[in-house]
């Protein structure tokens, strides 16, 4: 990246934060990944692809193929063949507002479950040649799979707020540039930090004084990896103590939508949930949106 762009390499460093980020391989599609992801976690619960009656594929917009549903591939692929299956894009924030509206469709069907798919390729879609995309240089690909049902064993969702604040809807858009769309910025626009600390903060607040809670209920706040210095910021602005979070900024680089997930995933694999626990997962993305979504971990 430093010797693409130009920049020094220790600039590069300061955005990465580590040694090497997972993209992608040549002719790999992301579809392919969650699809691998779904089947995990289809047979670890051993529900039955004619039991799930939604998919939902969220990511930024930009599949591996244009003018097509990688949801409905899965779907095929996991012989889901009674199921509504579409694509949610709002890029990282994408998840929060899937999961939300899945929650929202099996509530009144408890019999049914809904499997959210996880697809982001933003590595493609970079110019590690423009320096003034650096702040993006930290970006990967990424996929996952959950699935949901009214009465879950692992985690509860207990409601989630999410907001977009439009005034910065062209500050990064994708341009086409002979046979590839590659993201650019549009100049320089001071306050994008202090928009992520109002908006995260008011949302916090929202979500916690629907559940009843005070910010000292809160056991875990998962954070997207898009930004360290943010992710940092806003745990001293909400007054939550670095333990309560997970920071893989030093194996990993921003997985999109996955972000907050790989960040729970590793606070099971490690034994860092008991039961009850209140876990916040804060997620953002360009356009610029921002949403937080509780859960309570049951173990």
């Amino acid at each position: 990246m430093a010797a693409k762009s130009g920049l020094p390499e220790e600039d590069v460093r300061a955005i990465t934060t580590c040694d090497s980020i997972p993209v992608l391989a040549a002719g790999e599609q992301e579809w392919e990944l969650a699809l691998r992801a779904a089947r995990t976690v289809l047979g670890r619960t051993g529900v039955p692809p004619s039991a799930i009656s939604t998919v939902i594929y969220a990511g930024s917009g930009t599949w591996g193929t244009p003018f097509w549903s990688p949801a409905a591939k899965v779907a095929q692929e996991l012989g889901i063949e009674r199921a509504f299956c579409f694509e949610m894009a709002n890029y990282c924030n994408a998840v929060t507002a899937a999961v939300q509206y899945a929650c929202d469709t099996i509530g009144s069907r408890p019999d049914a479950y809904a499997l959210v798919l996880i697809g982001d390729r933003v590595s493609t879609l970079l110019d590690h040649g423009e320096p003034g995309a650096k702040e993006l240089f930290n970006n990967g690909d990424a996929a996952g799979a959950i699935l949901l049902a009214a009465s879950a064993p692992l985690a509860e969702v207990l409601g989630s707020r999410m907001v977009t604040d439009p005034s910065w809807c062209d500050y990064y858009t994708g341009v086409q540039e002979g046979d590839k769309v590659v993201v650019r910025r549009h100049g320089h626009r001071d306050g994008l930090g202090d928009a992520y600390m109002k908006n995260f903060g008011q949302l916090t607040a929202d979500v916690l004084d629907a559940l009843d809670k005070k910010i000292t209920d809160v056991d875990h706040i998962l954070v997207t990896h898009g930004n360290r210095h943010i992710h940092e910021g806003l745990l001293r602005q909400l007054d939550v103590p670095r333990s309560k979070s997970v920071f893989l900024y030093d194996r990993l680089g921003h997985m999109g939508n996955a972000d907050t997930f790989i960040a729970m995933r590793d606070l099971i694999t490690r034994d860092g949930l008991t039961r009850g626990d209140l876990v916040l997962h804060a997620t953002s993305a360009l356009g610029f949106s921002w949403g937080i979504m509780a859960m309570e971990y049951r173990g």
